[in-house]
């Protein structure tokens, strides 16, 4: 049976700085973390790619996935691939990206959409992430996307579909986050959603619902789904990203 073998430092931890988060993931018993974007602005610095890489070592775990740069999450900033006035940003931070992967070996990236701007048309956003898009397939190793819950209504990929299409529009195969979490706080149907999406699923992400916590804490069959991933031929990662209750 898939299990999560994956510890998302940036959710797991959040007491730590992010280079303690691999120590304490190792006594935890995970061999591998991912990362949501643990620097301040899109450029990683010599000093803090060598640095994660000395957390890394120490604590003999694998880096499999690090978020690209999303903007100010806590200023309510949730990516900016479909942003027209960042476009140097996002190739600024493919090339730290891209420098993480040749020297850590994580390969997976998940790309925030960004939310809508009230001054720029959908249309002129959506030409603006598939272009980005397009030009992180060729700079780093897997971009993702995944559907994305929260209080913002002006988020545009909620489903699996709406992610799919943008992942058709630029020809790729294999690039949907499945996060249990986020699936069902948006009340899509999970199975249905496995189902249907199976192969294009890059990566898995589980936390309960409602509450964002560990498996047992909530409302989702998170076991029943991981089944079913298995049996649809699911053979990736299970990342655990979820806020720890004591």
């Amino acid at each position: 049976m898939l299990t999560a073998t994956v510890a998302n430092c940036s959710i797991l931890y959040p007491g730590l700085p992010w280079w303690d988060a691999p120590a304490a993931a190792a006594r935890d018993g995970y061999p591998a973390v991912e990362f949501w974007w643990p620097f301040a602005g899109p450029v990683a610095s010599d000093v803090e790619i060598r640095r994660l890489g000395e957390a890394l070592h120490d604590s003999d775990v694998e880096l499999v996935a690090i978020n690209t740069f999303a903007g100010d999450l806590t200023a309510g900033e949730r990516g900016i691939l479909s942003h027209p006035h960042r476009v140097s940003e996002v190739r600024e931070n493919a090339e730290s990206v891209a420098r993480i992967d040749s020297e850590l070996g994580s390969t997976l990236h998940n790309v925030l959409y960004g939310e809508r701007l009230a001054n720029v048309s959908a249309a002129t956003q959506d030409d603006t992430a598939a272009e980005n898009l397009a030009y992180l397939r060729s700079a780093i190793g897997v971009p993702l996307l995944e559907p994305l819950s929260g209080t913002r209504p002006d988020y545009p990929i909620r489903t699996a579909e709406q992610a799919v299409a943008v992942l058709d529009r630029v020809g790729i195969e294999t690039g949907l986050l499945a996060d249990l979490y986020h699936l069902a706080a948006n009340d899509q149907d999970i199975p249905a959603t496995l189902r249907a999406h199976a192969g294009r699923i890059a990566h898995v992400q589980i936390a309960d619902w409602p509450g964002r916590h560990q498996p047992g804490t909530g409302r989702i069959p998170i076991a029943a789904h991981l089944e079913l991933l298995e049996a649809l031929g699911y053979s990736g990662l299970v990342a655990h990203e979820f806020s720890p209750l004591p």
